[in-house]
C-alpha cells in the first residue's frame, strides 16, 4: 500500500496517478490526510497525558517516602483522573488508526510515468512482436475440437465432477502439461531462480500482503472453516516467504520460481471468450518472483520481460508484448507488460503472461525490508511474472501446429515429451 508520508509530500502526484488508474473516490486522499492529522493530534495528547501520569506517580513515591501521606493521596487521585481521561483518547486513536488503514488499503498503487493513458484493453500499447502467424488450412480446428479428436482434454467429465472450468487432462494431454511445466522450471532455474513447491492455500495475512485482499476477495476460493484462501498464483506464497523480515543487502536480488495449480473464480466470465482453455477456474502456471533493491527494480523488470520473451521464442509461437494502460492495470501494479500469443484457429490473441513491477506497494504491506549501506532500513521492491501460464500456451500450440497427421511440437519440447508429434497413435 502507499505510505502516508509519500501521499502528504506528493499529494498532486498521487491524485494524478489515481486518476490515470481511473480510481473514482479521489476525495479519500483529503479525508485520509485529515484523519492522519487527527491521529497525530490524539497521539500527542496521549503522550502528554502519559508523561503527566508518570511524573505525578514518581512524585507520589517521593511524597510517601517523606511521610507526606495527604499530599501523596491527592496525587493518587490526580493520577486516577488522568488515567480516566486517557482511556477515551486511546479508543479514539484506535478508531482513527483503523480508519486510516482502511483508507490506505483502498488506494491502488500509482502507475509509473511510462504507463499510457487509457481505460480499456484496446488502449494498451504494443511494444514489439515476434514470430510468424501460421496460415492454416480452411478446415483447421479450434483447440477444443483438437483436444477431443486426439483424446487430450475432457471438458465434459470435468464439468460433471466439479464444474465448468475444471477440465481433466488425459493421455498425451496430461503428458504435454507435465512436459511444459518441467521445461519452464528448468528454463527459470538455469537463469538463477530458486525453485520452490509452495502451499496451495494461504492465510488471510498472506493474501492481504500481496494485495489480493481486500481488492479481489470475490475472485478467490475461500476455505471458510479454516480461513484459508486457495492461491490465484504462486506469487502469493512466494512473496510472503519474506514477510516481516529484514534481508541482507548482499543477498539481493532474491529470485524464486514455482509451479502450482492456480484457482480463480472468474465471476462474471461467460461467452465465446471462455470456451475450451481460454478461461479456467483451475489451471497450471509457472511463476517467477524477484525481491530487489529499489534502484534496480525497473532494470530488473526489463530483464524479466526479456526472460519471458526468449521463453516464448523457444516455443516457436507468434507473440506480442503490450504495455498496459492505466485503466487496464491491476490494483497492485506500477507497470505491467502483458504477453499474448496468436491462436490461429480462433484468429485472436490470447494473454499468457503478465510481468509487473509493484515497487514497494506489496513490501510495505508485508514489511519486507533491507538495511542500506548507511544502516538505514528501507522497503524492497517486488516483481513477478508468469513464465508461463499453461492453458492458452497449450491452446496456441495445438491450433498453430496442426496438420493432417497430428500436432507438431516445437523442438525444445521433444526431449521432455518423448517425441515430436501428438497423434492418435501411442
Amino acid at each position: 500500500m502507499l505510505q502516508v508520508s509519500f501521499i502528504k509530500a506528493h499529494k498532486d502526484l498521487v491524485i494524478k496517478g489515481l486518476k490515470k488508474k481511473h480510481f473514482k473516490e479521489i476525495e479519500i486522499v483529503d479525508t485520509l490526510l485529515e484523519n492522519d492529522t487527527l491521529r497525530k493530534k490524539l497521539q500527542a495528547e496521549i503522550e502528554e497525558l502519559q508523561a503527566r501520569i508518570n511524573a505525578t506517580s514518581k512524585e507520589t513515591g517521593k511524597l510517601l517516602a517523606a511521610g507526606k501521606k495527604d499530599e501523596a493521596d491527592n496525587n493518587k487521585e490526580a493520577v486516577a483522573a488522568l488515567k480516566n481521561a486517557l482511556e477515551p483518547l486511546n479508543d479514539k486513536l484506535a478508531a482513527a488508526e483503523k480508519q486510516l488503514n482502511d483508507q490506505l488499503v483502498s488506494l491502488p498503487n500509482l502507475p509509473h510515468e511510462s504507463v499510457p493513458e487509457g481505460k480499456t484493453p484496446e488502449e494498451n500499447t504494443v511494444i514489439r512482436a515476434g514470430g510468424t502467424i501460421p496460415e492454416l488450412n480452411k478446415d483447421a480446428e479450434p483447440h477444443w475440437d483438437l483436444a477431443k479428436k486426439y483424446n487430450l482434454i475432457d471438458f465434459e467429465t470435468g464439468n460433471k465432477v466439479t464444474g465448468s472450468g475444471f477440465p481433466f487432462y488425459k493421455g498425451h494431454g496430461a503428458k504435454l502439461q507435465r512436459a511444459l511445466i518441467q521445461y519452464f522450471l528448468d528454463y527459470n532455474t538455469a537463469q538463477g531462480y530458486v525453485e520452490y513447491e509452495p502451499p496451495l492455500m494461504v492465510n488471510e495475512a498472506s493474501a492481504y500482503g500481496t494485495g489480493q485482499l481486500p481488492d479481489k476477495e470475490g475472485q478467490m476460493y475461500h476455505a471458510t472453516a479454516d480461513g484459508f484462501y486457495l492461491i490465484p498464483t504462486a506469487e502469493v506464497p512466494l512473496t510472503n516467504i519474506y514477510r516481516n523480515e529484514i534481508i541482507k543487502e548482499k543477498d539481493l536480488p532474491l529470485k524464486m520460481t514455482a509451479y502450482t495449480p492456480c484457482f480463480r473464480r472468474e465471476a462474471g466470465s461467460y461467452g465465446k471468450d471462455v470456451r475450451g482453455l481460454n478461461r479456467l477456474h483451475q489451471f497450471d502456471k509457472v511463476e517467477i518472483v524477484q525481491l530487489v533493491h529499489p534502484a534496480e527494480s525497473y532494470a530488473t523488470l526489463e530483464l524479466m520481460v526479456t526472460h519471458v520473451e526468449k521463453l516464448l521464442q523457444t516455443l516457436e509461437l507468434p507473440y506480442r508484448i503490450l504495455r498496459l494502460c492505466g485503466g487496464d492495470m491491476s490494483f497492485t501494479s506500477a507497470l505491467t507488460y502483458d504477453f499474448e500469443v496468436y491462436s490461429a484457429a480462433q484468429k485472436r490473441w490470447l494473454e499468457v503472461s503478465s510481468v509487473s513491477n509493484f515497487e514497494s506497494f506489496q513490501t510495505n504491506r508485508m514489511k519486507i525490508r533491507f538495511k542500506n549501506e548507511n544502516g538505514k532500513t528501507e522497503l524492497l521492491h517486488s516483481l513477478n511474472g508468469s513464465s508461463l501460464a499453461l492453458p492458452r500456451i497449450v491452446a496456441a500450440l495445438l491450433e498453430n501446429n496442426q496438420d493432417a497427421e497430428g500436432i507438431k511440437l516445437p523442438k525444445v519440447l521433444h526431449g521432455y515429451f518423448g517425441k515430436g508429434k501428438i497423434n492418435n497413435q501411442s
